[in-house]
Formats: structure tokens, C-alpha cells, sequence
């Protein structure tokens, strides 16, 4: 069996079609979680306007470390995750180093969502949780913490969904059950992967440097 009977799936006939179809599909889905953070931005921004001294006092009480060590770990897992995607696209012989790259990709996921855990924690014990007891005494801060741990919140299941992708990926290669020279999967993971990526390099200024600046 060719490695692309191997990857058909019904009711595709054709290699090619079925490709372009699920890189068409993974494209509208990709545009439609854009929208979806790039209105959660928008409304940050609006309030950040309407309240800028409570958001930068805010913006002072997060963690800048671990922020920044998340930012370099995820950019690290990107470049993985994409050196993996091109080495399924170059040759059949170098699907131990798709395999390294996943395993390395998904560790990194996994140091991202830990590090996290460590973060909420702190900010739990510095009664950063809006709500009753909160900390910060400005009205516009609860709604800066409130932005925070909505999106980073709704970014660490997105990259959870990602991690789970890229291990189901790990099993079906190392169990040779797909080939991983030209397999779209890689390449759709790949791309879900990256996005969550790229929504992180912009929550982490809007989060991290308020109020740092000066």
C-alpha cells in the first residue's frame, strides 16, 4: 500500500483533493478563531482606553518572568512544530526527526500549561481573582484581571486541544498506523499549532507590559 492509500480517507478518491480540502477547512477554521480573539483584543483595547491608569496598576502585578519564559518556550515549540512539518514534506527517511520534533513540541506544551498552573496560583494567593477580596482598589483593575484570566484561560485550553493533537500524532507515527511523508495531519496540526502561537505573542505585551514602560 502507497503511503498515500495509506492517508485517504472516504469519501475521497483522490490524494490531492482530499489534501486541499482539509487545508481549505483548517484555513476557514483558523479565520474564524482570528475573529473570535481578535474581538477579545478589541474589547481589551476599548477598556484599556477607558480605564489606562487602573490597567496599568494592573499591569504591574502580573508575573513578567513567567510570562516571558512562556513567551520563549512557545516560541521554541513553534520552531519545532515547524521543522517536524518540513521534514514530513522532504523525505520517508527522516520520520524520526518528525517524531523528535513532536515529542519535544508537545513537552514544550506541556512546561507552557505548567508554568502557567505556577502563575495562577501566585495570582490566586495575591487575591488577584476578581471578585469579592480582590486586592487592587481601582474599579477598572477587576476588569483588567478579569480580561486576563478569561483569555489566557481560553489560550491554555486551545493549546491543551493542540497537545492532545500533536500526542495523537506521536502514537499513530510511532505505531507506523500513518506514514509521516506528506501526511496533512502534520501539516494541519502544524498550522492549529502555530496559531496559538502567533495569539500568545499578542496577549503577552497587552498583559505583561502595561504600566511597565515608564
Amino acid at each position: 500500500m502507497s503511503d498515500e492509500s495509506a492517508l485517504l480517507r472516504e469519501p475521497w478518491i483522490d490524494f490531492g483533493r482530499q489534501r486541499e480540502a482539509g487545508k481549505f477547512g483548517i484555513w476557514v477554521f483558523l479565520a474564524s478563531e482570528t475573529l473570535f480573539f481578535g474581538a477579545l483584543l478589541l474589547t481589551y483595547t476599548a477598556c484599556r482606553i477607558e480605564h489606562p491608569d487602573a490597567f496599568a496598576a494592573a499591569g504591574r502585578e502580573t508575573n513578567v518572568w513567567y510570562g516571558t519564559i512562556n513567551t520563549a518556550v512557545l516560541l521554541t515549540s513553534s520552531l519545532t512544530m515547524a521543522v517536524a512539518a518540513q521534514a514530513a514534506e522532504e523525505a520517508a527517511r527522516l520520520r524520526r526527526l518528525v517524531l523528535a520534533c513532536l515529542i519535544i513540541t508537545a513537552m514544550l506544551g506541556l512546561a507552557f500549561i505548567v508554568i502557567k498552573g505556577f502563575e495562577y496560583k501566585e495570582d490566586i494567593d495575591k487575591h488577584l481573582v476578581p471578585g469579592a477580596g480582590f486586592a487592587l482598589p481601582q474599579p477598572g483593575a477587576q476588569l483588567f484581571y478579569g480580561f486576563y484570566w478569561l483569555v489566557t484561560g481560553v489560550h491554555a485550553i486551545h493549546l491543551s486541544i493542540g497537545i492532545g493533537l500533536v500526542s495523537r500524532l506521536i502514537w499513530v507515527l510511532y505505531r507506523r498506523e500513518l506514514p509521516a511523508k506528506d501526511n496533512p495531519e502534520i501539516e494541519v496540526t502544524a498550522l492549529y499549532w502555530h496559531l496559538v502561537d502567533i495569539v500568545w505573542i499578542f496577549l503577552y505585551p497587552l498583559i505583561y507590559l502595561p504600566g511597565r514602560a515608564s
